[in-house]
């Protein structure tokens, strides 16, 4: 395996063992990786109407669209890929009427992919963007009561299905930038950045305190860097750095991406590439500052734009996952349908059909950086060496785990099948 990698890699022992618990010498058995230890993500918007059914009226479009295929279809290309889903908590689409939330299906939706293995991840917390209108015209006083309620409710709530969460969004412009009229601008803009931050991690952290809490943020800048600094020096804990990268504009290349992780590293904390894009179609033209600015009709994805999309999500998720402190990678969107910004940002096409850019993500994640069926045999004592991608493998159905400490294991005393 590629030295880029090996912080990721790891070895150990495993003994196999018959149904008497004794070691089996020179035996044939079969080693498979089963799940990956890095966190390949994606968003799982499309599952909450597949799986809950249909929403709340006033919530239409905040979920995202219909995916174009069925429900497991769709779970069985998201599943063989991803291992982290994104479900959508946005205020206005989660409590559109005031005391009527959507919490049924998202819930339903978030067991339902646990059960398939999925972690999933709440997104966001704290937002000043898709909000409910019933806040305006409430006393700044009343609105802060019902965002510290709204933020331990969620977390306490969903505590054991969901354990990271990104605790607040885009923080770095939320006081500034009224984005429509909203009730969090104001309040963001009245107790400052850092006294909003410690609101969503405080009550967060209280209502769980073994959740991954993220900050997270597109405004990838210094000011996000000074926020960081102020943030960590006001006796703030921040578990994981959360960076958006909608590239609609164009790949921006290894050199930017290196540069700027290593930025970010310096903090010691656990980056997250929590919003990643890349476009197959025509790409948005550079002068467009905020990418909402952006509306067309229509967008559609081309041939060439499709090449170069698979192109560019290889370099891209080689260069994240060679950086040691990258641990998660969330790409923002399965398909087509109900994109940002109507965007062809999808691995699938809008009729399910998938693009050069999943075989391509495919061939990495399920291809250079996983272990196959492999055969291998037991030396005398019973043990194999298994070399590999962090995380958990099987040997003829027995599970073990290779971790950063390459420490010894044993199959425990099941009966392998062997031959």
């Amino acid at each position: 395996m590629n030295d880029t990698y090996a912080h990721r890699i790891g070895e150990t022992s495993v003994v196999v063992r018959g149904p008497d618990g004794r070691p089996l010498a020179d035996r044939v058995v079969t080693v498979q990786q089963r799940r990956h230890a890095f966190s390949f993500g994606n968003i799982g918007f499309d599952f909450v109407s597949l799986v809950g059914g249909p929403g709340d009226e006033a919530s239409a479009g905040v979920f995202g669209g219909a995916a174009g295929l069925g429900l497991e279809t769709l779970a069985a290309e998201f599943t063989h890929l991803f291992n982290t889903a994104t479900l959508p908590f946005y205020w206005g689409g989660y409590e559109p009427v005031r005391g009527r939330t959507d919490r049924q299906r998202l819930e339903a939706t978030a067991r339902w992919l646990v059960g398939r293995g999925v972690t999933v991840k709440g997104h966001p917390l704290v937002w000043h963007t898709v909000q409910p209108s019933w806040l305006l015209g409430l006393p700044a006083g009343e609105v802060e009561r019902l965002l510290r309620a709204r933020v331990r409710e969620l977390v306490s709530g969903f505590a054991g299905l969901i354990g990271t969460w990104d605790a607040i969004n885009e923080a770095v412009i939320m006081p500034v930038f009224a984005n429509g009229d909203n009730a969090i601008t104001p309040l963001a803009r009245s107790k400052g950045r850092i006294a909003m931050v410690r609101l969503a991690f405080e009550e967060a952290r209280a209502a769980d305190p073994g959740a991954t809490l993220l900050i997270n943020d597109f405004d990838l800048s210094s000011a996000y860097e000074c926020l960081i600094e102020g943030v960590l020096e006001a006796g703030v804990r921040i578990d994981a750095i959360g960076l958006q990268t909608h590239m609609h504009q164009g790949y921006r290349g290894e050199e930017y991406m290196g540069r700027m992780l290593d930025r970010f590293a310096r903090y010691g904390l656990p980056l997250h590439l929590t919003e990643s894009t890349l476009v197959s179609g025509h790409l948005m033209p550079s002068e467009i500052e905020d990418l909402n600015d952006y509306r067309i009709p229509s967008w559609p994805s081309t041939e060439e734009g499709e090449a170069r999309q698979a192109d560019e999500i290889v370099r891209h998720y080689r260069s994240l996952v060679a950086h040691p402190a990258v641990a998660a990678i969330n790409y923002w969107g399965i398909t087509d349908n109900g994109s940002w910004l109507g965007a062809p940002v999808g691995l699938l096409r809008s009729d399910g059909s998938r693009k050069p850019s999943y075989e391509a993500l495919e061939s990495l994640i399920k291809g250079e950086w996983w272990l196959p069926p492999t055969e291998m045999r037991t030396d005398a004592s019973g043990a194999i060496r298994v070399r590999g991608f962090h995380g958990e493998y099987e040997v003829d159905g027995m599970p073990f785990t290779i971790g950063a400490s390459g420490a010894p294991v044993s199959s425990g005393t099941g009966a392998p099948s062997v031959r």
